[in-house]
């Protein structure tokens, strides 16, 4: 590899040092009770690159050494006054007493190194570690789906991924009392309940882990670090995977409440819509109904109209003849016209008596004539000379026959002339007797 090329990569995709270090300070839980182990305690980075880890250890009181292979990583380390050296890492520890450091680290070196290599390591740690002592390995995850199949090669030094399962076991093969696969640097966002998406399954799980191994020692040696073996860190892809899951799951559920709503109202708006038209149907034939009625209360109204216009000329009628009558009554005319309208009113009511009384005569000699057919024969030649007469007797008989005899009108009942008649008749007939 060319001279400063690792650095020059590192520089561009592992990110700025105040990042490094800042994302270091995730293992402030394991490290803070390191200080009752050694006063002040020994630390050694494995593969310590440009000196964050080492850096931050500085700063929190520990007495920390480094070691890396690529002597360009180390430049950056003595710019700022680590204590560093160039060389192999199993040949370090393998020069390190037991029982003499309180923490060995190595961070993103795993993935550089064989497997048998990788045994070794953790043998030699465990046994330069102090009872309690810590090894702590970060590597990037490939239970991140996009780690594991993209980024994680585009370091040209790296080997394969390691799974994190795998990685613990090799701590707990190599006869450390316990272990904690420490997830990092997932977003921020995706902690809680926070709904996510199919990308955020893919990418979303913590990029990178490490295993912290704890190397046996008594319980009050142990009993400080309590706390951060117990405490969870980061994201799996099984707890994307089921949170993903869970969302598609109350997203069906929704929907399944929303179509049963939706069904609901459609139910509903069909029952309101047959409603309505049976409505509608009712309002079309009462309204059909109400326009016959109508037609025929105008036609009752045209007919009371006509009546009313009729009855008002009527009473008009009426009343101009009322007018016209109270006019003529009140006419002198009429006044003066009163005493011959009298007279003329007693004229004809003397008329109508002599007529009836004559008639009443007639009808009795003819009823006599009836009984008395010689005098019949004698007045038949004389009733012939005057036709009038003879107009007046065939009545006269033809009224006798159709009605019933009445009784003889008293003689002074009579006028003089039909008195006169009478007598002759009665002559006549006394006459016939004797003959």
């Amino acid at each position: 590899m060319s001279a400063g090329f690792y650095r020059a990569f590192e520089d561009r995709y592992r990110g700025s040092r105040e990042l490094i270090k800042q994302r270091l300070r995730a293992y402030e839980p394991f490290f803070a009770p390191l200080r009752t182990l050694q006063d002040p305690p020994a630390a050694l980075d494995l593969g310590c690159g440009r000196g964050e880890w080492l850096e931050l250890l500085g700063e929190q009181g520990f007495r920390a050494h480094g070691v890396d292979l690529d002597d360009g990583m180390l430049a950056a380390c003595r710019e700022r006054g680590l204590d560093v050296e160039l060389g192999d890492a199993i040949a370090c520890l393998r020069a390190l007493p037991d029982n003499s450091l309180a923490v060995v680290s190595a961070f993103h070196l795993v993935e550089h190194i064989p497997f048998d290599l990788l045994q070794t390591l953790v043998a030699e740690t465990r046994r330069v570690l102090l009872p309690g002592g810590l090894l702590i390995m970060e590597t990037p995850n490939p239970e991140n789906l996009v780690v594991g199949a993209s980024s994680f090669y585009l370091d040209p030094t790296h080997l394969r991924p390691i799974p994190p399962q795998l990685l613990a076991f090799v701590t707990e093969f190599g006869g450390f009392g316990r272990h904690k696969v420490v997830r990092l640097q997932e977003e921020a966002g995706l902690r809680g309940d926070t709904p996510i998406a199919l990308i955020n399954v893919l990418d979303g799980v913590s990029p990178d882990y490490a295993v912290v191994a704890q190397k046996d020692g008594e319980a009050a040696v142990l009993a400080p670090f309590e706390t951060a073996f117990h405490a969870g860190y980061g994201l799996a892809l099984g707890q994307l995977a089921q949170r993903f899951e869970q969302r598609l799951v109350d997203r069906d559920d929704a929907l399944r409440a929303a179509l049963a709503q939706l069904e609901e109202h459609t139910i509903d708006s069909k029952l309101r819509l047959a409603g309505a038209e049976s409505g509608l149907q009712g309002v079309t034939r009462l309204s059909q109904a109400n326009a016959a009625r109508s037609e025929e209360l105008a036609h009752a109204l045209a007919e009371l109209s006509n009546r009313v216009h009729a009855t008002e000329v009527a009473q008009a009628q009426a009343e101009e003849a009322r007018r016209q009558i109270a006019a003529l009554l009140a006419s002198s005319s009429w006044r003066i016209t009163a005493p011959w309208r009298m007279v003329g009113g007693w004229a004809h009511a003397a008329r109508a008596a002599l007529r009836a009384r004559a008639k009443a005569a007639l009808l009795g000699a003819a009823r006599t004539l009836q009984r008395w057919p010689r005098v019949k024969r004698l007045l038949r030649p004389l009733l012939l000379r005057i036709p009038g007469m003879t107009r007046i007797y065939q009545a006269s008989i033809a009224a006798s026959q159709a009605m019933p005899p009445e009784a003889q009108a008293p003689l002074g009942d009579m006028s003089p002339r039909a008195l006169r008649a009478y007598r002759d008749l009665q002559s006549a007939l006394k006459k016939t007797r004797k003959h």
